[in-house]
Formats: structure tokens, sequence, C-alpha cells
């Protein structure tokens, strides 16, 4: 008897992170109890609202094209009902984005929402702590802190492992966050899925989270 055909890998790798949508990000910053009410309704503390972000129809110069914009279903599902004192008027942004043939697909998954936020370094802090608690996740790298070279803007950074069907992938991720916007990025291609997750580089990760930010960070207007 022949044995049955191995399953690609690759639709493995982009269903997970498909499934993982979810826990990378907005979920993060769901549900406080609103105790600054005053403060939220008037603004008072808050910075100005001059960005918003964009699910632009590919990121990283065209490398990754946009697959599904989950902004109004899943982006949406998450805000429902959540509330946080130090974020006022939040609104989604999630993409989910493939990259090369079907021998070597790729995934990139974009998760996150703008208005006004107060406590940016939370709110880095709150979308790994988010990440790390949905299903089928691990921490495998804790959370740390990293400035690329070149740049005055701090990242979160931690490497998961996500177990969905049998099959455990390694799931690297940083998030930003600043006055306006703030969002998680996750990328999988096959060689990295494979990774042992100490032996990613999350400085490289963190570089191309930045990208993600310059394309789709844009001015109000």
């Amino acid at each position: 008897m022949e044995p049955p055909p191995r399953r690609k890998r690759t639709g493995l790798v982009v269903g997970i992170v498909a499934a993982s949508v979810a826990g990378l990000g907005l979920v993060g910053f769901s549900v406080k109890v609103l105790t600054e009410a005053g403060d939220v309704a008037t603004g008072a503390g808050f910075p100005e609202a001059e960005y918003r972000l964009t699910v632009p129809k590919s990121l990283l110069d065209g490398t990754y094209t946009l697959a599904q914009d989950l902004s109004q279903t899943q982006g949406k599902a998450a805000l429902d009902g959540a509330y946080d004192a130090k974020i006022r008027d939040p609104k989604p942004a999630v993409g989910q984005y493939t990259s090369g043939k079907a021998a070597g697909t790729s995934a990139l998954v974009f998760s996150g929402m703008y208005g006004q936020f107060k406590d940016p370094a939370g709110a880095r802090a709150t979308m790994m702590e988010g990440a790390a608690t949905a299903d089928g996740a691990t921490v495998a790298v804790p959370a740390k802190e990293i400035t690329p070279a070149g740049s005055d803007i701090t990242l979160t950074c931690q490497v998961l492992t996500s177990t969905q069907a049998g099959a455990t992938t390694t799931l690297p991720m940083c998030a930003w966050a600043d006055g306006n916007t703030g969002a998680s990025v996750a990328v999988v291609t096959p060689e990295t899925a494979r990774q042992k997750p100490r032996s990613v580089d999350l400085a490289k990760v963190a570089a191309t989270t930045l990208k993600v930010r310059e394309e789709a960070r844009q001015p109000l207007g």
C-alpha cells in the first residue's frame, strides 16, 4: 500500500497565520473597563488625530499582495464593545497578504487600528500579550523592545509557536504604536515556519514592520 501523500506545508503556513489574525493585535487592545470617561469624551490628554492606517493593495514594495481586507469583519468584531481608557475613537485596519508561487507561498498579517493613543508603549505590550494568549499560541521568545538602526521608533517583538492541526509553526511578530496608529505584523515564509524560534532574526522582523508602517500609515484628509 502506498503511503498517503504528504500535505504541502505551504498551505498550512498560510492557514495558521490566517487563523491567528484575531490574536495578532486587535484582541490585545480590548476589553478594559472605561475608567476615564471624561477624558475620553473631551479628548483631554490625547494627541491630535493626524494619521490613519490603510490596508494597501500591496506591501513591502509590491512583494506581498492583499488576499483579504479583514478590517470590517475580524477587526470590527474585535473592537465591538471594547473600551480602553487610553485609546480614543479606534478604527480597525487588518489585512492578510500572500506572496510567492504556490510552491513557496509566504504570508503576512497586518493587524491594528488608528485613533488617539495616550500610552503607545503600553499598547505595544498589550498587543504582544493578546497574541501570546491566542488559541494554539505559545511564547517561544519573550517580548523585547527593538529600535532598528537609523530609526527613532521602538518596536516590541517576540516569537510564538502556533500549533494547528497537529503541526507546529514558528511565528515571529513585531508591533509598533505611536500617538495615532498601532499594529502588529507577522510574516511567515516556508523557511521561517520551520526555523528554531531562538534563531529568528527579530531585528529583521522589526525592520520589515517599520516598512509596513511606512506604507500603511497615511496623513488624515
